[in-house]
């Protein structure tokens, strides 16, 4: 298999992934995203072409509403065969609710719009501050609960400031994260000198670790110096399992992989 959809471990989460994963959340915010926006007939097709290619690791979350678009463009698909991840958004505004519900209580509530009896991975959602243990406690406590009644694989955070990173990096509690991650320091959390020695430690302490960001929230999207750029840098670092990316068509997938083959095929010396 090639090496861009190539199977990994996602640290020591128990879970294999495709090197090259698909993100639904482009500007995604109120239940809505780009991917969503294309409708349910070409966003299904979308990732069912996906997972026609090899892609397993498919990244949904409540802020973007896309769990219900899953089950339905993979059906026929055994469910082991792919990787699910959702996130609980916790913050304020984003949603159309002001609530902010319990993990337990929004798990079972994913778990019934997506239509499966587990989630592989769910990761608490834009998480900032170095407090943010403290200040999610509880939640954190439910997703542990929810790992062991079989309902999640694993659990983790989405993280989207230097601070925080660095105390995931540590955390007994995080099994994986989600990276904000290129080599131009566009939309990340800090410059990329300051983040790569964090994903190490964060890496040899057993941590999954996706990149993601690696167009810098599709600013480079149309340079592809710099996309190759981009994707040589993350798929050269040792400390980075695996990346998303939002593919809103079928040919950036296909951009996507010959590009990040030709990547791994000069970093590994092969022809």
């Amino acid at each position: 298999m090639s090496g861009a959809i190539e199977k990994v471990q996602l640290g020591k989460s128990g879970l294999k992934v495709s090197r090259v994963g698909m993100g639904t959340g482009m500007r995604g915010w109120h239940r809505r995203s780009n991917q969503t926006r294309l409708g349910d007939w070409k966003f299904r097709a979308l990732l069912r072409y996906c997972y026609e290619q090899g892609v397993n690791y498919f990244d949904m979350a409540d802020l973007y509403g896309s769990h219900q678009d899953i089950l339905p463009a993979l059906k026929g698909i055994p469910r082991e065969n792919f990787v699910i991840v959702s996130k609980i958004w916790w913050r304020e505004g984003g949603l159309p609710e002001q609530e902010r519900l319990a993990a337990d209580v929004l798990v079972d509530r994913f778990l019934s719009e997506i239509g499966t009896d587990y989630i592989d991975l769910v990761h608490l959602h834009c998480v900032t501050d170095a407090d943010w243990p403290e200040k999610l406690a509880s939640q954190m406590d439910l997703l542990a609960k929810a790992k062991e009644n079989g309902k999640i694989r694993a659990h983790g955070v989405s993280v989207h400031a230097l601070p925080a990173l660095e105390v995931a990096a540590e955390h007994p509690w995080v099994d994986a994260v989600h990276t904000r991650i290129n080599p131009f320091g566009v939309k990340m959390d800090g410059t990329p000198e300051q983040v790569v020695p964090i994903l190490e430690k964060m890496h040899a302490n057993g941590k999954g670790v996706t990149g993601m960001k690696l167009i810098g929230e599709g600013e480079f999207r149309d340079d592809p110096e710099k996309k190759n750029q981009s994707i040589r840098f993350v798929l050269g670092l040792k400390c980075v399992d695996a990346v998303i990316v939002g593919f809103e068509k079928p040919t950036e997938f296909d951009d996507f992989r010959t590009r990040a083959e030709a990547a791994l095929k000069d970093l590994t010396g092969t022809s």
